[in-house]
């Protein structure tokens, strides 16, 4: 019996860790989203963008059984997140210059605030099903409990699956903040953000091509060691060089 509470302790930590890394993105993608609004409407949309990510977590936590099963939803968040991702991409790499550049913000700064927040909680929403399935593929791996069952699942690994998203809102919390602060000195990690946003989408839609009503991989592929080896080896390379890219003051040390 010890043996079983160890190995949940440990998968536990490694769950904390994989939240926390998809909760930073999330926690990024809320600063930019909101990064046009005045600083007093930023501060509540993020706020809202918060508790929205508190919501749909713990909402998907009670519906693991219709998010795992249903590949429409999977599917869902993942054309969100590679929409988001890709359009940013695109226009910042094939964009408008100069004028046109101006143009473009005034049009980001005329959307209201309502409109920012309802884009916010998409992307919390396609955030909740990617760590929801990310968690229950990681808790589904460990023996049965004895606690018997909840949700539809074993009382243990639920529990598991539970603590790992307060984890990862606890994160959420603190670094959203952060990232609106540090988005002004390195104006590189906004694509940066979102190419990570796209990659996020390119492993949910691996999880929905490999559903078993879809088939088009195989149903072990998204939890294979290959995958999860190449997707977060990826999503750190992606980071660390959008963290080294040059920030503001060495832009303009080189301009001059």
């Amino acid at each position: 019996m010890e043996s079983i509470w160890l190995e949940y302790a440990w998968a536990l930590l490694i769950l904390i860790g994989l939240e926390g890394l998809l909760s930073a993105d999330n926690a990024l993608v809320l600063a930019i989203i909101a990064k046009h609004l005045p600083d007093d409407q930023k501060k509540r949309a993020i706020n809202y963008g918060i508790i929205m990510a508190f919501v749909f977590r713990f909402g998907a936590l009670f519906a693991i059984s219709f998010i795992a099963n249903v590949w429409q939803v999977q599917a869902i968040g993942a054309a969100y997140l590679l929409y988001l991702g890709l359009k940013h991409i695109i226009q910042a790499r094939f964009g408008k210059k100069n004028e046109d550049v101006h143009k473009d913000e005034k049009q980001k700064a005329g959307s209201g605030f309502w409109p920012t927040v309802s884009k916010i909680a998409l992307a919390d929403l396609a955030f909740a099903i990617d760590s929801i399935l990310a968690a229950v593929a990681l808790a589904l791996g460990l023996p049965d409990s004895p606690l018997g069952e909840f949700g539809g699942m074993d009382g243990g690994k639920f529990i598991v699956v539970l603590l790992g998203g307060i984890a990862g809102l606890i994160l959420i919390k603190f670094a959203a903040t952060w990232f609106v602060k540090l988005l002004a000195d390195r104006p590189a990690l906004e694509t940066t953000a979102y190419a990570i946003v796209a990659w996020v989408g390119v492993k949910l839609a691996v999880i929905t091509l490999a559903h078993e009503d879809i088939g088009l991989l195989d149903h072990d592929f998204p939890h294979s060691t290959g995958w999860t080896v190449v997707f977060y080896g990826v999503l750190v390379a992606i980071a660390l060089l959008g963290w080294f890219a040059p920030g503001k003051k060495q832009q303009k040390a080189e301009a001059s």
